[in-house]
């Protein structure tokens, strides 16, 4: 399992991918990223980050194997690069696209404007005690396509009001905040277990001879 490693809070995910049990590695290069079967793409300033991609000619062949079905978790620039459509985006903004949903740039403010507290987010907590959540120059999710399931928005929750901050659509994950700081793996354990997923099932329907 890789983490892009282009920008960002690159080491933080590395220690949650391997407290979850997964074994993790920085990826820079075409032939790093074919040889992982999840990524995470961490926060960071996805402008920045789509920039980097094209220089390290990552940007199409990341892009084909989302289009083909790899894993993908995005946290914070990592669901803005994810997005199908971006609001207050620059002129020149690529993103790779997957989730079927349209997300704000810096939605809840600048770097001054930063925040946590609890969030309410069963399915990624496994049900138990509410995540803690932090929003760094963060984005929010305004819509969502008919495939793409909301697992938590502010103010409680996956259903009512408040803003979408954590999303998946088929085997692509999203948040608005970093759940590597601080300790709490639930959301790495979550995407760790669907690359699990995803790996027996290509086994189910491609079985070695």
């Amino acid at each position: 399992m890789g983490v892009l490693a282009l920008q960002g809070d690159v080491r933080e995910h590395l220690a949650a991918l391997t407290a979850s049990g997964a074994t993790a590695m920085t990826v820079r290069r075409p032939a790093e990223l074919a040889a992982v079967d999840g990524l995470v793409l961490p926060g960071g300033e996805s402008t920045t980050i789509d920039k980097l991609l094209r220089t390290f000619d990552l940007f199409e062949p990341l892009r084909e194997r989302i289009a083909a079905g790899l894993p993908v978790y995005g946290s914070c620039a990592g669901m803005i690069l994810l997005a199908d459509r971006v609001l207050d985006g620059t002129r020149d903004q690529r993103t790779l696209g997957g989730i079927d949903m349209t997300v704000r740039r810096n939605a809840f403010g600048r770097q001054v404007d930063s925040f946590e507290g609890p969030l309410d987010a069963p399915d990624l907590a496994g049900g138990g005690a509410p995540l803690r959540a932090v929003f760094i120059r963060a984005p929010w999710v305004e819509d969502t396509g008919p495939g793409v399931r909301v697992l938590a928005r502010t103010g409680g929750g996956s259903a009512g009001g408040g803003k979408i901050v954590a999303v998946r659509h088929g085997s692509l994950l999203a948040t608005a905040f970093h759940p590597e700081i601080g300790g709490d793996t639930r959301v790495h354990r979550f995407f760790v277990a669907m690359v699990r997923e995803n790996r027996d099932a290509a086994r189910t329907h491609h079985p070695s001879s």
